[in-house]
């Protein structure tokens, strides 16, 4: 599979786990407080929250951690 089957993420897990932080109030206002993925994976299972609502694991093992990183700094602008 391409990174254009997963709109530009590299797996279907990040793209969710993106989609789910990016399009959420609350996970966005979470990854906002976060800065990085491993801080905002570690809130969301102090929350008692191990999977995105439709089932992809936050500590996903393919997961693209430093596209994560990146989204979670950008959209804060830095």
């Amino acid at each position: 599979m391409t990174e254009d089957t997963h709109n530009g993420r590299k797996n279907h897990a990040t793209r969710n786990v993106a989609l789910w932080m990016g399009n959420n109030e609350g996970l966005y206002r979470t990854a906002m407080l976060c800065k990085d993925y491993a801080e905002f994976r570690e809130c969301m299972e102090l929350q008692g929250s191990m999977r995105t609502p439709d089932g992809v694991a936050w500590n996903d093992s393919g997961l693209d951690i430093e596209a994560l990183d990146e989204m979670i700094n950008e959209t804060k602008g830095e």
